[in-house]
């Protein structure tokens, strides 16, 4: 088909020979910086128009932005020019939604508004836009030739849709090759290796920073998978004993002798079995952080040892005659209402007001508005690195289905549920398949209807809009093509507080 196009041109064979040696060009020496301008020049020079641009379309957002502009004789845009939405633009959108070529012999006598053209002397006469796919066939920009002439560019649309796809998959495998960075690092969290911009991670993060280089004993509280030890270890490797050692111990993982020997040691001959001196978690943490999870499960026997620790600072193994010093860092952490087992006098009232000094609520993954998508992207990245394979995408119904999830299982189900989908996806694309989310009781009981569905999918999405732009909702409705006060309405019935996020103008 594209061959046949180049029947229509005054020299066919020309056009063939430069269209291969651009092919060649984009591949041999572009690179993330330099492709876009490129392909744009490209464009401009094998359709010999004035102008030629090249948009980038954000699968996920659906935001469109102008990567580069070929026009000589004017201004090129400027970066904030760039960096807007043209996802809106009547002539744009059209082109996005039907998936097919635009073709306009006389733009100023069309339907469409062009007004997101640059100015010029010389009005725009002929235009010609085409949609660029990603080898995934999904769309991945457009293309936009114009000329100051009357010309039949519908000849240029196919072979210069190819070019641009081209170019499009050549960026986006650039992309994937270069060396990615962390994604926790790209949070303004990267000081504690925490993800999630959500308001409830904010205040976990203001806590954090509040406590991080004082002595004070952490009790980390939250429902099981919320990230309790992820915390414990962030409170450690941010602060003064970073360099010291960080032991973790689960308290339900042992019976009651066993622990007691773990967690102070033993001296050699204090019971049968025991040949030689051990040096107790407390020894081993000296200097640094010990963290006890799961403290709801300890035993009272222990707990009055624990509670002298916290007082004292110092512990005796089993058959030693003395108690020695150690200086350690306590975490503790639970799944359970302490102060319930304290009214019914299986904890000890004395040792939860001591474990109790710093307290840290963690959110449920429920309650951190629009941080799973991006946990799932992280999680989803430090999987391929593990498995070595090349990073994945993931399509808007998968995406979807993870925004309207209730995740009863916290952080930890979601990390389970991307490394299984990135295992079983074999076309770098994670889909609805690869996640396998049923239905549960505890879904179906938060998501009743499909109002209920929608609208969780909507608040998460709204949420995200007015952080990427800092709060300011003025540019958040220009964004989503609303007017202010719709956007205000939806916030107001979503429930939003205004208060989440900060307005800058």
């Amino acid at each position: 088909m594209m061959a046949h196009s180049f029947t229509h041109l005054p020299d066919p064979l020309a056009y063939a020979d430069a269209l291969l040696g651009w092919f060649t060009r984009l591949g041999n020496d572009g690179d993330e910086a330099t492709l876009p301008g490129l392909c744009a020049t490209a464009a401009a020079e094998l359709s010999q128009c004035e102008l030629s641009q090249l948009y980038w379309r954000d699968e996920v957002t659906g935001r469109l932005e102008l990567l580069a502009q070929h026009f000589p004789t004017g201004a090129s845009p400027c970066d904030q020019a760039s960096r807007a939405d043209y996802q809106h633009e009547q002539l744009l959108h059209y082109v996005l939604s039907q998936q097919r070529a635009l073709n306009l012999d006389d733009v100023s006598g069309s339907l469409y508004e062009s007004g997101f053209l640059p100015a010029s002397a010389t009005p725009w006469r002929s235009l010609s836009c085409v949609p660029l796919f990603s080898r995934h066939t999904r769309i991945a920009g457009l293309l936009l030739c114009a000329s100051q002439h009357s010309r039949p560019l519908q000849d240029y649309a196919c072979s210069l849709g190819k070019l641009g796809s081209f170019a499009m998959n050549q960026l986006a495998f650039s992309r994937r090759v270069r060396p990615v960075q962390d994604p926790s690092v790209l949070t303004p969290r990267a000081a504690f290796g925490l993800i999630g911009n959500s308001t409830a991670m904010d205040e976990t993060c203001r806590l954090i920073g509040k406590v991080l280089n004082t002595s004070y004993t952490v009790l980390l509280r939250g429902e099981t998978g919320t990230g309790k030890e992820v915390v414990a270890r962030a409170i450690h490797s941010a602060g003064a004993r970073s360099d010291k050692a960080f032991v973790v111990q689960n308290c339900a993982a042992f019976p009651e002798n066993l622990l007691e020997s773990e967690l102070f040691g033993y001296r050699k001959g204090a019971f049968t079995g025991a040949d030689r001196h051990h040096a107790g978690l407390f020894d081993t943490a000296h200097g640094g952080t010990l963290l006890l999870d799961e403290i709801g499960d300890m035993p009272l026997a222990l707990q009055a040892k624990l509670l002298r620790v916290l007082q004292e600072g110092e512990v005796r193994p089993l058959g030693a005659s003395t108690a020695h010093k150690v200086d350690v860092r306590i975490i503790a952490a639970t799944h359970r209402d302490l102060g319930a087992m304290v009214a019914q006098g299986s904890f000890r009232e004395d040792l939860y007001y001591r474990l109790a000094q710093f307290p840290i609520q963690l959110p449920a993954l429920r309650e951190r508005e629009g941080d799973v998508l991006l946990l799932a992207r992280a999680f989803a990245h430090t999987a391929c690195i593990g498995l070595g394979r090349s990073p994945v995408e993931w399509s808007n119904a998968a995406l979807d289905q993870l925004s309207s999830h209730g995740f009863p299982g916290n952080v930890r189900e979601l990390k389970c549920l991307v490394e299984r989908a990135v295992l079983l996806c074999d076309d770098d694309v994670i889909l609805p398949a690869h996640l396998a989310l049923s239905t549960s009781p505890t879904t179906m009981g938060m998501d009743a209807t499909l109002r209920q569905r929608m609208e969780r999918v909507e608040r998460v999405f709204l949420i995200d809009c007015l952080r990427k732009n800092r709060g300011n909702r003025t540019r958040t409705a220009r964004e989503l093509g609303v007017a202010r006060r719709t956007l205000l309405y939806r916030l107001s019935r979503l429930k939003i507080p205004l208060g989440d996020v900060r307005e800058e103008c």
